[in-house]
């Protein structure tokens, strides 16, 4: 089985190749090698970038001793693609500079500046979807079996306009996105309550980056309620401690970290504004140091402190406006979306059914949205692919944030595809954290979106 991942010099590429290296090694000791990647090829359009993260590879792989797959990297997208099962794209347009510029014109303007939400998620998004669609055109014309797996953000945006490219051309719905926040989230609430997360059912609807942890079941009873109930098991993980047990439990609900943003949008803009450097600007300081000391040995060595850094500084301002607090050490350890991607990869491969919380399209889960637009729900997965189920009645407040937000990503894809203007600043305006049309005419005009 071949295995195509866009953005193949990306920071993230070895926890991927980790996954595979782990598979592989469950094979070896089981004997059953059905579905198992035998090659992995990675694609960039940077060749040192790739040749880094190759040397990376291989010494992960030698440090594992085990089996894993053959690795080849190139810059041509169309012999990466070709004869392709899976297509994992994984690509930052613009780099961490154009993630720095999207984060520091919003905050000039004293609104949100973040990656995937609000004005800089919008930013990304009209900078990214372009790109993202002409991929999936070329996967649509030289490896039209493949299933695409999306983790470049925003996901909702990309994975819904990357969808609507092998739809129209009669492919299917071939393209699901993934994100590791719903399940981190899921599990830790189960590891609150003392419940094996593998053995709970979980409720959770919304949009990438806006949902909400609704029912926890386990043996038929929610255990959801007495978790609220108990602000000391509550306040013990990452989403209790960022949001605190009063406001969960007015809610009734538990809220992906990314809700921050805009439940305490105040707080949050503040401590942002008032970091030493934005997230963009810390990342890109980091990895310049990590590629350009690469070569001097030690390669995987140097990439897992790096990582590790990475994982105990994300979210850092959220955290400190919620009265700042450490993360815990189970996790910082990786292993979220590569292990829900693999999860996905496995699951169609083999025909082994199982339920991920996953990017895709509504179908009937949730009435009040088209059947076309990309929802983050439960989804049965198997040989055929990913199908969202129903979730419990949508409340009005989440459900009319999934409407404005969706309004928003709509007007992003259609600026894309079209090159309007008026869109652009439509999917700007519109977004409930951009306070003003002249704010966001002059993002606009200040990004050269």
């Amino acid at each position: 089985m071949r295995l195509t991942v866009l953005g193949g010099g990306g920071f993230r590429v070895p926890l991927v190749h980790r996954a595979l290296l782990d598979d592989a090694a469950r094979a070896a000791a089981t004997g059953d090698s059905a579905g198992v990647c035998t090659e992995l090829v990675l694609h960039d359009t940077d060749r040192g970038r790739l040749d880094a993260i190759g040397r990376v590879l291989a010494r992960q792989r030698e440090a594992g001793g085990g089996p894993g797959p053959a690795v080849r990297a190139t810059t041509d997208l169309d012999e990466a693609l070709c004869g392709a099962d899976f297509v994992f794209s994984a690509i930052r347009v613009g780099g961490l500079e154009g993630r720095t510029r999207d984060e520091r014109v919003p905050l000039d303007e004293g609104v949100l500046g973040q990656e995937t939400v609000g004005a800089g998620g919008v930013l990304y998004g009209l900078r990214t979807l372009p790109v993202a669609i002409r991929i999936a055109e070329r996967i649509a014309a030289v490896a039209p079996d493949a299933w695409v797996i999306n983790f470049t953000n925003p996901a909702g945006m990309v994975t819904e306009a990357m969808g609507r490219v092998l739809r129209e051309r009669g492919l299917g719905e071939r393209v699901i996105g993934i994100c590791d926040s719903p399940v981190g989230l899921c599990r830790r609430a189960a590891r609150a309550l003392g419940v094996d997360p593998d053995t709970a059912d979980y409720d959770y609807v919304g949009l990438n980056h806006l949902g909400w942890l609704r029912h926890l079941t386990v043996a038929g009873r929610d255990r959801l309620p007495e978790l609220l109930g108990d602000p000391a098991r509550l306040e013990s993980f990452e989403e209790g401690k960022l949001f605190g047990a009063d406001w969960l439990r007015t809610l009734g609900a538990l809220p992906n970290e990314y809700l921050h943003y805009y439940y305490f949008n105040r707080e949050a803009v503040a401590s942002v504004r008032g970091a030493a450097a934005t997230r963009g600007e810390f990342l890109r300081e980091q990895q310049s140091r990590f590629y350009d000391g690469l070569g001097e040995g030690g390669e995987f060595e140097a990439w897992e402190s790096t990582r590790r850094e990475r994982e105990e500084t994300y979210m850092a301002e959220s955290r400190a406006a919620s009265g700042g607090w450490e993360r815990d050490s189970c996790d910082l350890d990786g292993g979220g979306y590569d292990q829900v991607a693999l999860t996905l990869m496995r699951a169609i491969a083999r025909g082994e059914r199982g339920t991920l919380i996953l990017n895709v399209p509504n179908r009937t889960a949730v009435p009040a949205l088209d059947a076309d637009a990309v929802i983050e729900v439960p989804c049965l997965v198997d040989a055929a692919g990913a199908r969202p189920l129903a979730p419990t009645a949508v409340a009005p407040d989440q459900l009319g944030l999934m409407l404005s937000v969706k309004a928003v990503e709509r007007a992003a894809i259609e600026a894309a595809v079209t090159g309007s203007r008026t869109a652009a600043l439509r999917a700007l305006a519109l977004h409930p954290l951009v306070d003003s049309v002249r704010v966001a005419q002059r993002i606009l005009e200040r990004s050269g979106a």
